[in-house]
């Protein structure tokens, strides 16, 4: 079961990750500190772009240079304070596999990749050409963007909920890429030995004729390898169409579940909202690792106080209050429910649940005892005061249930 012990992180450190934590804009603090993050990375990849024209370049390089050293700083700075916040990330394990787990997470290599290359070949002047080609990896960056605009989060959500089919049409498409080379190998290779000269040496053709209309430097002469690649182009048009067909049907349904849930009014939506305690298996996971039904979603997160907008990798914390969306029951067979508590001298008193002279259309769904709910087991005792929900297929046998009580 997950935990979370506050007490374990110091309230510092935990104002440092949500400081550095996209999207939390609770406090000006924070706010400010996304908005110096993201002007620092845009103007660094403009300087970066305008680096490249010549005349730019001789005229104000010492300007592009000093912009990139201190982005880059800034970038250094940021990566090792969420080294240092890594334990608020993954509150379940410990510090050094916390800072672990960040390291070798896509972010977190993105983030080392964003400032390491800088200033590696200080050392290994060497292998400058080489380092200089992994800055381009700051761009995925920009990607953070994402936890202020529900837009682009829809397209992360689309992949994820559509990576199996998305898997399958591409294992499809790599598997039709390697027998349609060594198909063409076997074909080609006598009238072009230079060209075709052994499967893998088609790749190059597979992929171009597959991807796209061909590239042109690569293409069969022989009639038979000529008609075997107008076939071959066929095919991949329709194999590139699953994969792009996988990923338009999940966004019309995506926008369609978000719109049909963004224009319902209060009577065909039910929030509630729940508070996270410490023994809340929840506390501590991610909201895309919730595992939630379609048909639910998390609507807003309040903490401390200041609202949080749920994307995927928010994680979740004790005391945070969820505000959850479903849709209300509408057309559906009518749920009868009753409540009362249990006073005086009522029957139902020191008998445990299973006990109950109850008839088999009405069932205890629910009891609540000082403020806890609790279970309806069968070998729960029920006591005085206690609060029983009832629960019946047919509305008049849940009063006259609670009538033969009394």
């Amino acid at each position: 079961m997950n935990e979370y012990n506050e007490r374990n992180i110091s309230p510092f450190r935990r104002k440092i990750f949500k400081m550095v934590s996209v999207g939390v804009i609770d406090d000006l603090v924070n706010k400010m500190y996304d908005i110096i993050s993201t002007t620092a990375l845009i103007v660094n990849l403009i300087a970066a772009f305008l680096n490249t024209y010549e005349y730019i370049r001789t005229n104000f390089g010492d300007i592009l240079a000093d912009i990139e050293t201190v982005t880059v700083a800034f970038f250094a700075i940021d990566y090792f304070l969420r080294i240092y916040t890594a334990k608020c990330l993954y509150p379940n394990v410990s510090e050094v596999k916390a800072i672990l787990k960040y390291m070798f997470s896509f972010s977190g290599i993105v983030d080392i990749l964003s400032f390491l290359p800088y200033y590696i070949p200080i050392f290994f002047p060497a292998g400058a050409a080489v380092f200089r080609m992994f800055r381009v990896v700051r761009i995925l960056r920009l990607f953070r963007i994402n936890a202020y605009y529900d837009s682009l989060n829809v397209i992360a959500e689309v992949i994820s909920r559509k990576r199996q089919q998305l898997l399958s049409s591409v294992f499809i498409i790599v598997v039709l890429m390697l027998a349609s080379s060594l198909c063409m190998y076997s074909i080609e290779n006598q009238a072009q030995p230079h060209v075709f000269q052994n499967a893998f040496s088609g790749i190059w053709w597979a992929a171009s004729t597959l991807l796209t209309v061909g590239y042109g430097d690569i293409y069969p002469i022989t009639p038979l390898g000529k008609t075997i690649g107008i076939l071959i182009t066929f095919l991949g048009v329709g194999m590139v169409a699953i994969p792009t067909g996988i990923i338009s049907a999940g966004f019309v349904e995506q926008y369609s579940r978000l719109q049909k849930i963004g224009s319902k009014n209060e009577e065909d939506v039910h929030f509630i909202k729940i508070k996270l305690k410490k023994s809340d298996k929840w506390v501590g996971m991610s909201i895309k690792d919730l595992g939630l039904p379609n048909e639910i979603i998390i609507a807003v997160i309040q903490r401390d106080n200041g609202t949080i907008i749920p994307t995927g990798n928010v994680r979740l914390l004790e005391g945070d209050k969820l505000i959850l969306c479903a849709e209300s029951l509408k057309n559906e067979k009518p749920i009868y429910l009753k409540e009362f508590i249990l006073k005086g001298h009522h029957p139902w008193i020191g008998i445990k649940i299973k006990e109950l002279d109850i008839s088999r259309q009405t069932f205890i769904v629910m009891v609540k005892r000082k403020g806890k709910t609790l279970i309806p087991k069968g070998d729960l005792t029920l006591i005085g005061n206690d609060t029983v929900i009832l629960y019946s297929k047919v509305q008049e046998q849940i009063f006259e249930d609670e009538e033969t009580n009394d």
